[in-house]
Protein backbone atom coordinates (compact mmCIF):
# COMPACT_ATOMS: atom_id res chain seq x y z
CA UNK A 1 0.00 0.00 0.00
CA UNK A 2 1.41 3.40 -0.92
CA UNK A 3 2.14 6.06 1.69
CA UNK A 4 -0.47 8.29 0.02
CA UNK A 5 -3.12 5.60 0.39
CA UNK A 6 -2.22 5.11 4.06
CA UNK A 7 -2.40 8.88 4.61
CA UNK A 8 -5.85 9.03 2.99
CA UNK A 9 -7.13 6.18 5.14
CA UNK A 10 -5.78 7.76 8.33
CA UNK A 11 -7.20 11.16 7.44
CA UNK A 12 -10.63 9.64 6.83
CA UNK A 13 -10.58 7.57 10.01
CA UNK A 14 -9.30 10.29 12.33
CA UNK A 15 -11.24 13.27 10.98
CA UNK A 16 -13.19 15.27 13.55
CA UNK A 17 -16.61 14.46 12.14
CA UNK A 18 -18.22 11.04 11.89
CA UNK A 19 -17.24 9.26 8.70
CA UNK A 20 -20.67 7.91 8.04
CA UNK A 21 -23.90 6.67 9.55
CA UNK A 22 -24.01 3.10 10.87
CA UNK A 23 -24.55 0.52 8.15
CA UNK A 24 -27.86 -0.39 9.75
CA UNK A 25 -29.14 3.12 8.93
CA UNK A 26 -28.02 3.67 5.36
CA UNK A 27 -25.74 2.55 2.58
CA UNK A 28 -22.06 3.45 2.74
CA UNK A 29 -20.86 5.46 -0.28
CA UNK A 30 -18.38 3.58 -2.47
CA UNK A 31 -15.50 5.97 -1.75
CA UNK A 32 -16.00 5.65 2.02
CA UNK A 33 -16.19 1.86 1.73
CA UNK A 34 -12.91 1.89 -0.22
CA UNK A 35 -11.24 3.89 2.57
CA UNK A 36 -12.57 1.71 5.40
CA UNK A 37 -12.09 -1.70 3.78
CA UNK A 38 -8.32 -1.96 4.51
CA UNK A 39 -8.95 -1.60 8.26
CA UNK A 40 -11.60 -4.31 8.25
CA UNK A 41 -9.46 -6.49 6.00
CA UNK A 42 -6.54 -6.14 8.41
CA UNK A 43 -8.75 -7.33 11.26
CA UNK A 44 -9.98 -10.27 9.18
CA UNK A 45 -6.90 -12.34 9.96
CA UNK A 46 -6.94 -14.32 13.24
CA UNK A 47 -3.34 -13.45 14.14
CA UNK A 48 -3.88 -9.75 13.45
CA UNK A 49 -7.11 -9.76 15.43
CA UNK A 50 -5.25 -11.32 18.39
CA UNK A 51 -2.40 -8.82 18.01
CA UNK A 52 -4.90 -5.95 17.93
CA UNK A 53 -6.53 -7.30 21.08
CA UNK A 54 -3.18 -7.55 22.85
CA UNK A 55 -2.19 -4.03 21.80
CA UNK A 56 -5.54 -2.42 22.64
CA UNK A 57 -5.71 -4.07 26.07
CA UNK A 58 -2.07 -3.50 27.03
CA UNK A 59 -1.50 -1.89 30.42
CA UNK A 60 -0.45 1.72 29.96
CA UNK A 61 -1.85 1.74 26.42
CA UNK A 62 1.21 0.34 24.68
CA UNK A 63 3.12 -2.90 24.29
CA UNK A 64 6.59 -3.84 23.09
CA UNK A 65 7.01 -6.14 20.13
CA UNK A 66 9.20 -8.18 22.46
CA UNK A 67 6.05 -9.02 24.44
CA UNK A 68 3.95 -9.77 21.36
CA UNK A 69 6.23 -12.19 19.51
CA UNK A 70 6.46 -14.92 22.20
CA UNK A 71 2.66 -15.17 22.36
CA UNK A 72 2.57 -16.84 18.92
CA UNK A 73 4.13 -19.90 17.33
CA UNK A 74 5.25 -17.72 14.42
CA UNK A 75 8.59 -16.25 13.40
CA UNK A 76 9.55 -12.68 14.23
CA UNK A 77 9.38 -11.61 10.57
CA UNK A 78 5.85 -13.03 10.28
CA UNK A 79 4.72 -11.09 13.37
CA UNK A 80 6.39 -7.97 11.93
CA UNK A 81 4.45 -8.44 8.69
CA UNK A 82 1.16 -8.64 10.60
CA UNK A 83 2.03 -5.57 12.67
CA UNK A 84 2.94 -3.63 9.52
CA UNK A 85 -0.44 -4.55 8.06
CA UNK A 86 -2.19 -3.19 11.17
CA UNK A 87 -0.07 -0.03 11.00
CA UNK A 88 -0.75 0.54 7.30
CA UNK A 89 -4.47 0.09 7.90
CA UNK A 90 -4.30 2.90 10.47
CA UNK A 91 -5.25 0.71 13.43
CA UNK A 92 -2.01 1.09 15.42
CA UNK A 93 0.88 3.49 15.83
CA UNK A 94 4.47 2.37 16.30
CA UNK A 95 7.40 4.06 18.01
CA UNK A 96 10.96 2.78 17.93
CA UNK A 97 12.88 3.01 21.20
CA UNK A 98 16.39 1.68 20.82
CA UNK A 99 16.15 -1.81 19.37
CA UNK A 100 12.47 -2.33 20.27
CA UNK A 101 9.26 -1.06 18.73
CA UNK A 102 6.27 -0.19 20.89
CA UNK A 103 2.71 -0.33 19.55
CA UNK A 104 -0.37 1.66 20.57
CA UNK A 105 -3.93 1.26 19.35
CA UNK A 106 -5.60 4.25 17.71
CA UNK A 107 -8.76 4.49 19.84
CA UNK A 108 -10.37 7.10 17.60
CA UNK A 109 -10.07 4.77 14.61
CA UNK A 110 -11.44 1.83 16.58
CA UNK A 111 -14.41 3.95 17.73
CA UNK A 112 -15.15 4.93 14.12
CA UNK A 113 -15.14 1.33 12.97
CA UNK A 114 -17.30 0.29 15.92
CA UNK A 115 -19.82 3.07 15.29
CA UNK A 116 -20.07 2.05 11.65
CA UNK A 117 -21.06 -1.46 12.76
CA UNK A 118 -23.46 -0.21 15.43
CA UNK A 119 -26.97 -1.62 15.25
CA UNK A 120 -28.63 0.36 18.03
CA UNK A 121 -32.26 -0.61 18.31
CA UNK A 122 -34.65 2.34 18.42
CA UNK A 123 -36.71 2.72 21.60
CA UNK A 124 -40.03 0.91 21.34
CA UNK A 125 -38.82 -1.45 18.62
Amino acid sequence: MSKQAVSRILAALTAGQPCCAPISERRIPAEVAALLAPAFKALGDPVRLQLMSMIASAPGGEICVCDLTPAFALSGPTISHHLRTLREAGLVEAERRGTWVYYRARPQVMRRLASLLSTEVAAGA
